[in-house]
């Protein structure tokens, strides 16, 4: 809620937005080669407060991060979430990405059926735990393991350069307490299993 001196009222600010998509498909081997560096990008994960704690998170055992290696195929999504209001504040980004997400997660899945691959989702709060603590914390079983998929940065992808370079899409990162230009997220599915 914004505050408004002059008239002593609260209203909501304007969280409005547009999209845009980005899509690739690259060879699964070309892009593993190029893209990914998992010692490098787990150093990351290990700083983050939720390395262990979620079952899309890290660690994962060899057996699980040579998963991508049962494919050909990559197909990459990159989103662009343009809020309308330039001044919106960075503790609302969650926010505007979360329906985005939730979509995104839908169509990831029906592809991940449709294509026999596996998807990689989003990094951030499970989408369908409703702020439930992860089960992975208290040593339980997943509670929507048909659902839940790891990030591609939780398998070592670079994400900027993933962005960048096979879908056209700059990262921008905010440069205070605001939010950046345009929020961005990529996802993607490993599919065509090989022979």
């Amino acid at each position: 809620m914004e505050y408004n001196e002059h008239s002593q009222e609260t209203r909501p600010l304007d969280t409005s937005y547009t999209t845009e998509r980005f899509d690739a498909d690259i060879d699964a081997r070309t892009y593993i080669n190029e893209f990914r560096r998992t010692d490098y990008f787990l150093e990351f994960c290990r700083q983050c407060k939720n390395y262990g704690r979620r079952y899309g998170c890290p660690p994962f055992d060899d057996k699980a991060l040579s998963i991508v290696d049962d494919y050909e195929r990559v197909r990459l999504i990159g989103i662009k979430i343009i809020p309308n209001n330039k001044q919106l504040p960075l503790s609302l980004a969650n926010d505007m990405m979360e329906p985005v997400i939730r979509e995104m997660n839908e169509e990831l899945l029906d592809l991940e059926q449709s294509l026999g691959g596996y998807a990689f989702g989003f990094v951030g709060a499970c989408p369908y735990c409703d702020g439930e603590p992860c089960a992975r914390i208290s040593g339980h079983p997943c509670r929507h393991p048909e659902k839940v998929r790891p990030s591609l940065e939780a398998f070592g992808f670079d994400m900027s350069k993933t962005a960048q370079n096979l879908l056209g899409l700059e990262i921008k990162w905010s440069q205070g307490k605001q939010i950046p230009e345009y929020l961005t997220l990529v996802c993607g599915l490993f599919y065509q299993k090989t022979r």
